[in-house]
């Protein structure tokens, strides 16, 4: 039997990880596909690549399809998530003038206090900051405004293309930036810029990007959708193995894929991170995470907690922008095509966001799932069913 083509694509970044495993490692041809990937230079154009039908899967920006759902951003398709490609993984960097001005104002770079490096970053502020992100309907827009909301900063968001972002940087067309991974430890290897915070920092367990197709498409399709979703978990758990790290690094390198140094994206992996020319080492556990503590799940709640946000920044209401949330969220298609590879499936398809500060067993079909903690930096905690935020 011939192997079904899919086009899936991507932008280059660390988090496309699962991407290209499922079709260098042999688990999308053992389900039957043969995927081509392709790059895209921004996120609007590989939006568009999706919508216009020159890809049939899309590594996205988890609130991309979001935004869609609610009819921002001028695409009417329906968009849906199948399941999470990657948590965590990104960086707050600042220029090299403000990271020095940071540190005569006294902080000291610890790159795990939000709170604090929100304070700092205010005082060290001597005018408007213009802050980098790769797309406004992204976790890093909606992380940089949820951390700075209350702290005397003005600031605005300046939509730069990921491997653009240390250029940008060092052109002085932003002053700071929140970017994936491996494109903020660039900046800090070409001496333009110092990371100030890994995303984690702000929310625990932030989804950064998700497999997406569109909706036409994987009712039409069920059986490549389900072959491709079970490629891309299998290659997730193969990517949580620490013994397959340094393998991803060197693949992923490659100039179809990522083409950035591979010890720039083993040393994410790791979760390693060095913030500034300086040398400062700091530890990260989970700065990105593919698989473990149902990584991959698309909790309807996590869709919904980006729907409330957007909704009172457009003034929509709340409550029908998450039930539009929540409805592309196809927990249905995971729970049916992933339990016969052996994913544990949680009980409930949303909860409580923010409300572990450390490992939790949870209600699930074969009793082993563990959720990390979760927590938002400023100790909130999200209600799904009432959009308290």
């Amino acid at each position: 039997m011939n192997p079904i083509p899919l086009r899936l694509g991507f932008v280059p970044l660390l988090d496309m990880a699962p991407l290209a495993i499922a079709k260098e490692l042999g688990f999308a041809s053992a389900e039957g596909l043969a995927l081509e990937l392709k790059a895209a230079p921004s996120w609007s154009s590989l939006r568009d690549m999706l919508l216009w039908g020159q890809v049939e899967a899309a590594q996205m920006l988890a609130p991309l399809p979001v935004a869609m759902a609610m009819g921002l951003g001028g695409a009417a398709a329906r968009v849906d998530i199948l399941q999470v490609l990657s948590m965590n993984g990104d960086v707050f960097g600042v220029s090299a003038a403000l990271a020095e001005a940071l540190r005569a104002a006294g902080h000291g770079f610890g790159f795990d206090d939000a709170r604090a490096a929100a304070d700092d970053l205010a005082r060290a502020a001597s005018r408007p900051l213009r802050i980098g992100v790769p797309f406004p309907f992204s976790t890093h827009a909606a992380l940089v405004d949820y951390w700075l909301r209350a702290v005397p900063v003005e600031y605005e968001l300046c939509t730069i293309p990921p491997p653009r972002m240390a250029d940008a940087l060092a052109a002085g067309e932003v002053d700071a930036f929140c970017v994936g991974e491996p494109w903020g430890s660039v900046a800090v290897e070409s001496g333009v810029g110092a990371l100030l915070l890994p995303s984690r920092a702000i929310w625990a367990a932030a989804p950064e990007k998700v497999l997406a197709v569109c909706h036409d498409w994987a009712e039409a399709r069920p059986e490549p959708t389900a072959a491709l979703m079970r490629a891309i978990w299998r290659a997730g758990r193969w990517l949580s193995l620490p013994g397959n790290r340094q393998m991803a690094s060197d693949l992923l390198a490659r100039r179809d894929y990522v083409n950035a140094p591979a010890e720039l994206l083993d040393r994410t992996l790791r979760g390693e991170m060095i913030l500034s020319s300086r040398g400062e080492l700091r530890k990260v556990p989970d700065m990105i995470r593919f698989h473990e503590g149902a990584a991959s799940f698309p909790w309807r709640s996590q869709a919904a907690w980006f729907a409330a946000r957007l909704a009172r920044r457009h003034g929509q209401d709340p409550a029908l922008a998450m039930a539009a949330a929540k409805a592309i969220c196809r927990t249905d298609l995971y729970r049916l095509n992933l339990r016969s590879v052996g994913a544990d499936l949680p009980g409930a398809s949303e909860k409580l966001e923010g409300a572990l500060d450390h490992p939790t067993a949870v209600a699930s079909e074969r009793g082993t799932m563990i959720l990390p903690p979760d927590r938002f930096f400023d100790g909130q905690i999200f209600d799904p069913s009432a959009g308290n935020r």
